[in-house]
């Protein structure tokens, strides 16, 4: 049997997919921690240990290894642009669509204090950006010399005004930096252009990152790292929503993937208006959104999500099916934050993961979604869309392991839809549930690169209606 063997060194866990290529089925997974601090092969040597019987049972022959990772703290990135909610926004969408985790996020000239945090943040990669093309040098010019005073040792990524890039280019030759150019992410006022820099992000990722990661092990037994996790579930959701020549997508798509630490939200839709009289205001959205909230997450991020402006015990408390006091609470967000492998097994164990996932989920779309705004003219209320419209997302698909295994999946994803309390925000209205009971997008973002058309029919068959 010919098989594809697909690898994610994941923040936690090491999972693997294995795939018969001919028949399109998912023949084994398996599972391990991750070993980021020792050796990462590890992991996955612990993990194959789990199949190797059945490998060996169903005679089957790799023909490729592919992986993807987020292992050791994923791929950290500084964003620097001109203004926060122009060319630094831009700049930041861009790299979490590459699959990134932001750091932080620089505006306006860059100081001797801001060149010293970036030092102690130690990025992996920093995205530099600023001004239309056409527009602002000055203050790029600026920025890329004051950088230039600092010992810099992460591939730097070009991407502002294109009549700077020379100028800058040379700067940083001249540093001695690892430097990298790249179309403009906004060439125009509110043009948001994502793709190359994804692109080159996830060239770097190969060339360089997976060295600076320790993942060189991997390599020599697998084959490509090719890209960071997030980066692979956001591809497979965009081969899923889109199709391809020969395989139809399934059209607008949402993905909300609950982890320990983040909760993500991957949006596959324009998010136009869809009512008429509202006017489209801000930074124009791509059609691939991914966001992070750092905030929420099951285990490690906690505390951070009932503690979260939205959140706390009422908004807990809406959620829960027994009528816990706030100490109560409390004593269950610590009981998870101490001891981040913590397994539920009573039914109020169950029940609180539940609700961490409901509010994790509530608020990471409040976060994703558009929002409109009125406003008021001598010639009556005027509606503004700022971000996506996603109240007709046809499909809301859920993955983490709070989704895959607890009883109230559903109502899970349920938490993520359109609420009466914040008639404003334009999340989903009735979306079709699905869940990824087997953990395969990632693994079909990997699949994607190689074989799209046997990706999407993977992914139609195996996510699981609920």
């Amino acid at each position: 049997m010919k098989c594809f063997m697909l690898v994610d060194f994941g923040s936690t866990n090491t999972k693997l997919t294995v795939v018969d290529i001919e028949n399109e089925e998912i023949v084994l997974t398996a599972k391990d921690i991750t070993t980021i601090e020792d050796n990462i092969m590890n992991g996955y040597d612990a993990a194959y240990a789990k199949i190797a019987d059945q490998i060996k049972e169903k005679n089957i022959e790799f023909v490729e290894k592919l992986g993807c990772s987020s292992a050791a703290g994923g791929l950290k990135t500084v964003a620097i642009g001109l203004v926060p909610e122009l060319t630094s926004e831009a700049a930041r969408r861009a790299a979490l669509g590459a699959g990134a985790k932001i750091l932080g996020s620089y505006s306006y000239e860059l100081t001797e204090d801001d060149m010293e945090e970036i030092e102690g943040l130690n990025p992996d990669i920093i995205l530099f950006s600023g001004g239309t093309d056409g527009g602002n040098q000055e203050v790029v010019l600026k920025n890329a010399k004051m950088m230039a005073k600092y010992k810099l040792t992460c591939p730097i990524v070009i991407a502002c005004n294109k009549s700077a890039q020379r100028e800058i280019s040379n700067i940083f030759e001249e540093a001695k930096f690892n430097w990298h150019r790249c179309e403009n992410v906004m060439p125009k006022l509110n043009e948001i252009n994502v793709d190359p820099v994804r692109e080159i992000i996830r060239e770097i990722f190969m060339d360089n990152i997976v060295h600076a990661k320790g993942l060189d092990n991997a390599v020599e037994y697998i084959g490509d790292v090719l890209m960071p996790t997030p980066a692979a579930v956001l591809q497979a959701a965009e081969l899923l929503s889109k199709g391809t020549d020969l395989e139809d997508g399934i059209g607008d798509l949402l993905v909300v993937d609950i982890g320990g630490a983040t909760t993500d939200v991957h949006s596959l839709s324009l998010g136009y208006p869809s009512k008429g009289g509202i006017s489209m205001k801000g930074l124009e959205e791509p059609f691939a959104k991914r966001t992070v909230e750092g905030d929420l997450g099951m285990r490690y991020s906690v505390e951070a999500c009932y503690q979260a402006k939205e959140s706390g015990y009422r908004k807990f408390k809406r959620y829960l099916k027994e009528d816990l006091t706030p100490d109560q609470v409390q004593a269950e967000i610590q009981k998870r934050h101490k001891d981040i492998r913590f397994i539920p097994e009573s039914d109020l164990d169950k029940d609180f993961d539940a609700t961490i996932g409901k509010v994790c989920t509530n608020i990471a779309l409040e976060r994703h979604a558009g929002h409109i705004e009125t406003h008021y003219s001598p010639y009556g209320s005027m509606f503004a869309q700022y971000g996506k419209d996603l109240t007709g997302i046809k499909y809301l698909i859920g993955t983490g392991g709070v989704l895959v295994h607890s009883d109230q999946s559903k109502e899970i994803l349920e938490a993520a839809c359109f609420d009466i309390e914040n008639p404003d925000s334009l999340k989903p209205a009735n979306p079709k549930y699905l869940l990824d009971k087997t953990y395969i997008l990632s693994a079909m973002g990997l699949l994607a690169t190689v074989k799209p058309d046997v990706a999407i029919r993977i992914m139609k068959k195996y996510l699981v209606s609920i």
